[in-house]
């Protein structure tokens, strides 16, 4: 396990969790008054459908938590491959006029293993990964459509080579229309969010890419559901280059499927594998959500 000299990238990730904890108590403590029909018509309360499942950045929920298990490999010249358990927690409050504020925290712990061929060896890392905060303004137009935008922040909490290094700003909106034909759980919303790095070690590699999540979600029988693209993994990288880099672009397949076990619950499991890997970003990821909402 790599260890540092400075506590404060701990220290740092151990104020996020108490943010995290903290917002979700929060949430829980300050239950949504009723509304009446008129505010149900602009969107100010939080009953989105019984099969909706939560992944609509216009459609906040009020408050969760998460944790997703994540496994990725990625490498060309080197072999990494990386296991990350990401603790989530986040909710939303209704504003005037049908606007609502969301908002989420983000801590990781990350077990990475790099493996070399020439020459050959193997090291590892265990710690504590960069750490996510995250707002969002969004409201309804109508019934169908919706929009939302808002700033992603990621800090360097990072042991060792674990995160980026670098502080990152993420600013970025979405647009989601709603197929109500087939239910509440199917609607388009292509997102787009550009992450530039700044500040944290000089050293490490600038960030300067736009990222893409054009989310498909097909509601199924029995509270099914099924999603293309539900991560911002399509890129174009303007920063500087990465070992293997023979283009801009990476475009993967990216699919998830999950259910609603409860009205509280819901399970997700998306893979992911690169089409065009000019850009390396990973060779293959899957990743397991759990998610409860109060």
């Amino acid at each position: 396990m790599s260890r540092r000299q400075d506590s404060s990238p701990r220290t740092s990730a151990l104020a996020g969790l108490a943010l995290l904890v903290a917002q979700t108590a929060s949430a829980l403590s300050d239950p949504q008054s009723p509304t009446d029909s008129a505010n149900i018509a602009r969107g100010t309360d939080f009953r989105y459908g019984a099969d909706y499942n939560g992944l609509d950045i216009t459609r906040p929920e009020k408050a969760y938590v998460e944790m997703r298990l994540e496994d990725r490999t990625s490498g060309i010249a080197r072999s990494v491959d990386a296991q990350a358990l990401l603790l989530r927690g986040g909710g939303a409050v209704a504003l005037s006029d049908g606007w609502k504020f969301g908002w989420l925290s983000e801590i990781a712990l990350i077990n990475e293993t790099t493996v070399t061929s020439a020459p050959p060896g193997s090291s590892g890392e265990f710690g504590i990964g960069d750490t996510v905060f995250q707002g969002v303004l969004s409201r309804p137009i109508n019934d169908r459509w919706g929009y939302g935008f808002g700033a992603r922040l990621v800090a360097p909490t990072a042991e060792d080579s674990l995160g980026t290094g670098r502080w990152q700003i993420m600013p970025g909106f979405g647009i989601r229309y709603s197929f109500l034909e087939f239910g509440d759980d199917a609607y388009f919303v292509p997102k787009l969010r550009y992450a530039v790095s700044f500040g944290g070690d000089p050293s490490r590699r600038n960030r300067n890419e736009p990222q893409f999540a054009p989310t498909l979600n097909i509601g199924l029988p029995d509270r099914w559901f099924v999603t293309l693209y539900p991560s911002y993994d399509i890129r174009i990288n303007y920063g500087d280059p990465v070992p293997g880099q023979t283009g801009r672009l990476f475009l993967p397949f990216d699919a998830a499927i999950g259910r609603k076990i409860t009205d509280k619950a819901m399970i997700t499991w998306e893979i992911a594998a690169p089409i065009v890997k000019d850009y390396p970003v990973y060779n293959f990821k899957t990743e397991l959500r759990l998610t409860i909402n109060f």
